[in-house]
């Protein structure tokens, strides 16, 4: 650090000695105007460098070494000491945006504080896997669409509706960038339509048709480009209807930069330009250089791997002009002077050391993880009385690393479920069981765990998956019955897992089910036999405290549901089929074992008098018809009856209410003018409409028959 300012300071120090301050070392010049100036005293080979994500030092001009990538999904990760939030499809369950704007400011304090932290402490950076993970430029959030739940990636995201996606996307992005777009980047990937199959995915064509684009896999990015102002978009490894994404004008010219009016950076996921020419990939370019000018005129600024190292060439052979490079180097520089990057000085720095990993952001993730808990069905057993007699049996019961998920930093201390239970019962009897998923129970060991449960009525089994099974691209792993590359190719729960069960059920044990996974599990059979199911997802450093607490009652669990659990495989179309028909429960025509939207309380809640009032918007009467307080997640669906080819239903509106033991509550849903956007044949885009003709539906979840119409 010191060497760099110090290069600073005498470069500075000679202009000012024969000149004028130059532009690009003049604070109070904009820093658009900073980065034109600087960019035009760079030579050709200079600017290539700086488009790619581990961008050189250039000593002569002041430029300190800076590498792009960074994450920070659920946490600032892959640099030490973070907090550690549930995953994102956890956190979609809370429903709860403004609590996600809290998470999301907390992790950026954190980041800024590292940032800091490592710009002070390295004097030189010597290599790029030192200099990785310890910039600005946060490349999160996934804001694809989970619409199959076999996809590995699928804990990332945010769900599989659009509108709750990019209500919440924008919250990440408003919590990670600040008020200004000054504090950090955060980055909306992985544009447009990308989902899988992981092992495919350099080569993977996804053909959809434009409305299934239009009112399924582009909103959430239009949402966080128009309303929250995001700083980067990712373009996605597969090719869209024959080309790659990254070399799509349609996609990035025509609609993000046209309709939708981005100015911000376009980057590649890494090594996806490579994909264009490589042999595994798209077969699209024949050389390095024309898969960097195929980017660049399509709107790409920024690669994440190497194949930009041909960019000067590109431009010396005639495929590219230096203008189209110079364009894209004012950008990237325009953006490094507005986070302070450049002149190692922000109003971010004064954020102290002490918020790292503190008591208040550790309560605010346990705060999350108590929101994003699902009951998905309770026959009366929960919640457990403080004296009941248990035992704690299951492959995910004291299995830290899987309550990270994926994309994690590190903990000062992970709470699981064995922990936070042996706190209230020391003598609790632990008993892992099984494995996970490569195991095979004979007669023998089942009995020999029944002999050791003897007395014990109840077992809470800790079971699901975890991210060694499911995650993103598996290199050099076996594949397991079930899985495949990262993917799955059966969404039921593991086999060995499925037989411990049954065996304990058959043997009288009253069996609650804590599902630990970042996708739906077919839980059909679990149903049939398990008194209570709770999904817990992968849910972060508080998760044992949390799922302890909901389990005796402490906490009364709130979340929803933000995707459909399928009762089997059944149910699923082919994975690699993008169209929309048959999936979600958008489309989905057949009977979900638990909906979209689901998710139990210990307490009830009626819904009555729904309104819609001056076409503006929906108020109900919602009462909590229990004896305990509750959160109850008002849900309002829309649908087109005169459109045939249209969603069933589509969410539309939300809000997480508070209620107490016997307490009414008129609760008010307000339109804007995208409330009633619907797909129009004529210009094949999404145009808002009025009210009129559309059914408008409130309840506390997708079920049809739990949901009542408003007029």
């Amino acid at each position: 650090m010191m060497k760099k300012l110090l290069t600073l300071v005498l470069l500075t120090a000679g202009l000012f000695a024969t000149a004028k301050t130059p532009v690009w070392l003049d604070r109070s010049r904009s820093p658009h105007d900073r980065a034109v100036d600087l960019t035009s005293r760079l030579t050709l080979d200079e600017k290539a460098s700086l488009m790619r994500n581990d961008s050189p030092g250039i000593e002569r001009m002041g430029i300190s070494r800076y590498n792009w990538w960074n994450e920070a999904l659920h946490g600032v990760a892959r640099n030490g000491e973070a907090t550690m939030f549930p995953m994102p499809i956890a956190m979609a369950s809370s429903f709860d945006a403004p609590l996600l704007y809290e998470v999301f400011c907390a992790v950026s304090d954190e980041a800024r504080i590292k940032y800091r932290l490592d710009r002070d402490e390295v004097q030189t950076i010597p290599t790029d896997k030192e200099s990785r993970y310890k910039g600005l430029t946060f490349w999160t959030p996934n804001i694809n669409i989970f619409r199959d739940p076999r996809w590995g990636r699928g804990m990332e995201t945010y769900g599989e509706d659009p509108y709750l996606t990019g209500v919440l996307g924008c919250e990440v992005v408003r919590g990670l960038q600040g008020p200004k777009a000054d504090k950090l980047h955060a980055c909306a990937k992985h544009y447009a339509v990308h989902s899988g199959p992981e092992p495919e995915r350099h080569s993977f064509d996804a053909v959809v048709s434009e409305r299934d684009l239009q009112e399924t896999y582009l909103p959430a990015f239009k949402d966080l480009v128009t309303k929250a102002n995001v700083q980067e978009i990712m373009f996605a490894y597969n090719s869209f209807r024959g080309e790659p994404c990254g070399a799509s004008k349609y996609l990035l010219q025509d609609i993000l930069r046209g309709e939708w009016g981005y100015k911000g950076i376009i980057l590649s996921d890494c090594s996806a330009v490579a994909d264009f020419h490589r042999e595994i990939g798209h077969h699209y370019s024949s050389t390095p250089e024309e898969a960097c000018a195929a980017c660049v005129k399509a709107g790409g600024q920024l690669e994440c791997g190497r194949t930009f190292k041909a960019m000067a060439d590109a431009v010396r052979s005639g495929l590219l002009d230096e203008k189209e490079v110079d364009a894209c180097v004012v950008k990237l520089l325009e953006e490094r002077f507005r986070l302070g990057e450049l002149d190692f000085d922000s109003k971010w720095d004064r954020i102290p050391e002490e918020k790292l990993c503190c008591r208040q952001f550790r309560d605010l993730s346990l705060k999350m993880t108590r929101e994003s808990l699902v009951l998905l069905q309770n026959d009366g057993i929960l919640p457990l009385a403080g004296d009941a007699k248990i035992a704690l049996v299951g492959p995910n019961a004291a299995d830290s690393l899987m309550m990270w998920g994926n994309y994690f930093g590190t903990p000062r201390h992970t709470i699981t479920l064995l922990e936070a239970l042996r706190a209230r019962i020391p003598d609790l009897l632990y008993i892992k069981g099984c494995e996970t998923v490569d195991d095979h129970l004979d007669f023998g060991r089942i009995e020999g765990i029944l002999a050791d449960l003897e007395g014990i009525e109840t077992v809470v089994f800790a079971g699901g998956i975890s991210p060694n099974y499911e995650g993103e691209e598996f290199h050099n792993r076996p594949d397991y019955p079930g899985f495949r590359g990262g993917d799955r190719t059966s969404i039921e729960l593991p086999q060995v897992q499925r037989e411990l069960i049954a065996a304990l059920a058959e043997y009288g044990k009253k069996v609650i089910l804590v599902n630990f996974s970042g996708s739906a599990i077919a839980l059909e059979p679990e149903s049939k036999i398990c008194p209570a199911i709770l999904q817990a997802w992968y849910p972060g450093q508080e998760g044992g405290t949390a799922v302890a607490e909901v389990l005796y009652g402490e906490c009364n669990p709130s979340g929803k549901l933000p995707l459909t659990f399928y009762r089997s495989d059944a149910q699923l179309p082919p994975f690699t089929e993008y169209a929309m028909k048959d999936r979600t429960y958008r489309y989905f025509e057949g009977a979900p074992l638990f909906c979209f939207g689901h998710g139990l309380s210990y307490t009830t809640f009626t819904y009555s008098k729904a309104r819609v009032r001056c076409g503006r918007k929906l108020t109900v009467k919602v009462t909590n018809t229990g004896d305990r307080d509750g959160d109850e997640i008002v849900q309002m669906y829309i649908s087109l009856p005169s459109d045939a080819e249209g969603p069933i239903r589509t969410l539309r509106a939300f809000k997480r209410v508070s209620l107490k033991a016997g307490q009414t509550k008129k609760v008010t849903l307000r339109f804007d003018r995208n409330t009633f956007l619907w797909w129009d044949d004529a210009s094949q885009r999404m145009k808002p409409r009025k009210a009129r003709g559309f059914k408008i539906e409130v309840g506390g979840s997708s079920d049809a028959e739990k949901l009542i119409e408003a007029f």
